[in-house]
């Protein structure tokens, strides 16, 4: 084949509704507003002209955009995209979700005839960016944030009661691992891109990066094996079974009294030590200190070990504190296994270790000589002993009075609260079980909305649907000649 490329990039110009759409939506909306009014004596009147209304002008607005998008479609013989010549094979009529509903536009399919493994592109959708053959990109967006926040089922019955568009819970299901899958492809990339374009909140001094995790349902079959291994290597699982552990990472930026401005929140599905939330976690910080060095770093979470060696360990130096409200609910469990669950002795020695904790300098050494007292004189209760040994480890990271006279906040309550709207209200509902694919798509669309990223993500992510497409002219096919006789 021979052709000679024009190298001209498709362009649409605008127009009018009236010159776009037909007559017919438009005649409908007009005959309904002059034969239909509300009648203040019947019941529910309003209420039925409203829904009319709204029929009315989302069957317009279908027409609309059909037009529109069968406007963008190529009929030629050849298109380039992405370097590949292109032939078209047939035209062929598609539904697309809009945000006002399903649209049917007819759209000619090309495809690489080299290759017969070769899938049919259509130029429309190239140019639209429409995702997964299906959603047009505003459509696609709604549904994905709504998709984020509660089942599919229920998404599916709050755009009907909206009364726009109207998606299965099928295809909300299928939708944000679509998304997901694109997002991960190239997610270190894409994160790096919303890094350089956030914004600190005006008045931040310190930023707070804490790590923490929560029990999720998880699809697993295996958990014996798990399990079998873990003591093995001498470790001890925790959980239920079928539970595996989602991890959740935070950063608060907070003003020079502690008060929270804003955070970004993340969570990844499990994975072996939270590698790759470590991983986004260390690359947000290394990024905010060296556009912003004047910022104060702390690090805050409560005394899981494994938290500890990677905030100490591959973060940089800086203040670090236990969670003080995990470190009360250790001390207040220790004086509860001598004193009693819920007892005024309990509460009066709790309550009194505790402030001296947060506002005495020297409260640390306080608690802990209180303990070394319980113990001694309660040498078997495995609850003293315990909280005993927590304070002894982690003595250099409860410095409250002195850190919080400081300005820095002192409980982790971001990263707490991430994990529970993060993952709890929207993965553990009753008789779901998540598969890690499954999972992570509803955890990162949720985690940009959580941040205030999920527009800026949305953008990234749907760029990758859109591809430039060129009109070959002068497409000439060479045709074999008669084959000349052998002599």
């Amino acid at each position: 084949m021979t052709h000679a490329a024009s190298d001209k990039v498709l362009r649409f110009p605008t127009s009018s509704v009236s010159a776009t759409v037909s007559a017919k939506p438009l005649e409908k909306l007009k005959a309904f507003l002059e034969t239909t009014h509300v009648d203040p004596k019947k019941p529910h009147s309003f209420s039925d002209f409203e829904r009319e209304l709204n029929v009315q002008f989302a069957e317009l607005k279908r027409a609309v955009l059909a037009k529109e998008m069968a406007r963008c479609d190529v009929d030629t013989d050849a298109i380039v995209v992405e370097g590949r010549t292109l032939r078209r094979v047939l035209r062929r009529s598609q539904t697309y979700m809009t945000t006002a509903g399903e649209v049917s536009v007819e759209r000619t399919l090309y495809k690489d005839r080299t290759d017969e493994d070769a899938r049919c592109v259509s130029p429309m959708e190239l140019t639209l960016g429409v995702v997964g053959g299906f959603w047009t990109q505003g459509a696609a967006r709604q549904a994905l944030w709504v998709v984020a926040q509660m089942t599919p089922k229920k998404s599916a019955e709050l755009f009907r009661r909206l009364g726009v568009m109207t998606p299965s819970s099928s295809s909300l299901d299928r939708l944000p691992k679509l998304v997901s899958g694109r997002w991960e492809e190239d997610r270190e990339h894409f994160e790096a891109t919303l890094r350089d374009g956030f914004q600190v909140p005006e008045g931040t001094t310190t930023v707070a990066v804490s790590l923490d995790g929560v029990y999720a349902p998880m699809e697993d079959s295996d958990v014996t094996r798990r399990r079998t291994e873990a003591a093995e290597e001498g470790r001890l699982t925790k959980g239920p079974l079928g539970y595996r552990e989602i991890g959740c990472g935070t950063l608060a930026f907070c003003d020079k009294d502690g008060e929270l401005l804003g955070a970004v929140r993340m969570a990844r599905a499990p994975e072996h030590k939270k590698q790759t939330l470590k991983a986004m976690l260390a690359a947000e910080v290394k990024a905010l200190l060296k556009a912003h060095p004047e910022l104060r770093l702390l690090k805050l979470a409560d005394g899981v070990f494994d938290n500890w060696t990677f905030l100490s360990a591959q973060l940089p130096p800086s203040a670090e504190l236990i969670d003080f409200f995990h470190a009360c609910e250790h001390l207040h469990a220790a004086i509860a296994a001598v004193y009693g669950d819920a007892t005024l002795e309990t509460q009066h020695r709790a309550k009194k270790l505790r402030d001296a904790l947060r506002d005495d300098p020297k409260g640390p050494g306080k608690v802990i000589r209180a303990l070394k007292y319980l113990a001694t004189k309660h040498p078997r209760n495995n609850h003293v002993r315990r909280a005993l040994l927590y304070f002894r480890l982690n003595h250099d990271r409860m410095r409250y009075a002195e850190m919080a006279a400081k300005g820095y906040p002192i409980g982790s309550g971001v990263v707490e609260a991430a994990c529970k709207t993060l993952v709890t209200q929207r993965l553990k509902l009753s008789g779901m079980r998540w598969s890690t694919d499954g999972a992570q798509a509803i955890l990162t669309p949720r985690g940009w909305d959580q941040s205030e990223r999920f527009d800026a993500a949305w953008a990234l992510v749907a760029a990758t649907y859109e591809a430039e497409v060129t009109v070959l002219s002068n497409v000439i096919a060479l045709r074999p000649g008669p084959r000349l006789a052998s002599r």
